[in-house]
């Protein structure tokens, strides 16, 4: 409009066909100093049409990229997983547990949900995940449930979980498994399928719905020790072994009380026998797993003393 003295239809119909490179000639016959204009406008604008094209391009690469690069990085950390923690299902439940043992103790936690819809939430939760179905032997194996310490099964369905017992048992028979039930009927198949430990979220529900009616002030002490959301008290237990100095220490001469400012509610044997308030004089034997309840600062201390 400036240099040829054009119209503003004219002007704006031949950048864009110069810019979209389509040759259909000029309108009007150009001056020298157009020409020049043009050939401006040719290589700025035109490279910047590009430029654009470009990024739009390198951002849908970049995200595919970046998805490969982030289940590569996953994929490495899970191997260099051992006595590891495999959480089959990532809805309701299996949340809320992962939550409370990230909280509770550092565990290396691995989970299997084939719902794709959770994998956002995983993501933004930080936690390592499978993306597919835990009852797929697949899976498990790339979970390296061969090194897992133990196996949580609260998938949907009593079938899936029986199904899913079924599989980790055979892949691996030392591991330690825990099952959800939702019926009681359940039990006993979830037992026979291989599982340790069956648990019904109902009955749970329901016991500790009516432990608050009848026991108020002792539930509302547990949930202070066991939800770790108070750093003033909690109840712990900790394995006592033959390298602690403790180990074959009577109560009375251990200092747990005097030293840590905690106190002993039981002691569980090897054998899995519970003595429950044990007496000054017991001793503390290598195997045992001592049950104490105190501040959370003393009771790390002692861990380092009952478990270098």
């Amino acid at each position: 409009m400036i240099i040829e003295g054009w119209d503003i239809f004219d002007s704006v119909y031949m950048t864009v066909i110069t810019l979209a490179t389509v040759g259909y000639g000029e309108v009007h016959e150009v001056s020298r100093l157009g020409r020049i204009y043009t050939m401006f406008l040719i290589f700025i604008g035109g490279g910047f049409c590009v430029y654009v094209a470009g990024l739009a391009v390198q951002f849908m690469v970049e995200g595919q990229i970046r998805a490969i690069l982030g289940r590569k990085r996953l994929d490495r950390k899970i191997r260099r997983l051992k006595d590891h923690y495999i959480i089959c299902g990532y809805g309701r439940i299996g949340r809320v547990l992962c939550s409370k043992l990230k909280k509770g103790k550092s565990f290396d936690l691995v989970v299997i949900e084939k719902n794709r819809k959770l994998v956002p939430v995983m993501d933004e939760d930080k936690i390592l995940y499978i993306a597919g179905d835990a009852a797929d032997e697949t899976n498990l194996i790339n979970a390296h449930i061969k090194r897992a310490k133990c196996l949580v099964a609260v998938l949907a369905t009593d079938i899936d979980n029986v199904y899913l017992v079924l599989t980790a048992r055979q892949l691996n028979p030392d591991i330690y498994i825990m099952a959800r039930a939702g019926s009681q009927e359940a039990k006993s198949k979830l037992r026979a399928a291989g599982a340790n430990k069956v648990e019904s979220p109902y009955e749970m529900g329901a016991l500790s719905m009516a432990q608050r009616i009848l026991r108020p002030t002792v539930t509302n002490f547990l949930d202070l020790a066991l939800a770790y959301k108070h750093k003033d008290i909690q109840m712990e237990e900790i394995p006592v072994t033959a390298s602690s100095e403790l180990a074959d220490v009577m109560l009375k001469d251990s200092g747990i009380r005097q030293n840590y400012n905690l106190i002993i509610i039981a002691i569980k044997k090897p054998d899995g026998s519970m003595l429950f308030n044990p007496s000054f004089d017991t001793r503390l034997n290598a195997g045992d797993t001592v049950i104490t309840v105190g501040e959370g600062a003393n009771l790390n201390k002692l861990e380092k003393v009952l478990n270098p």
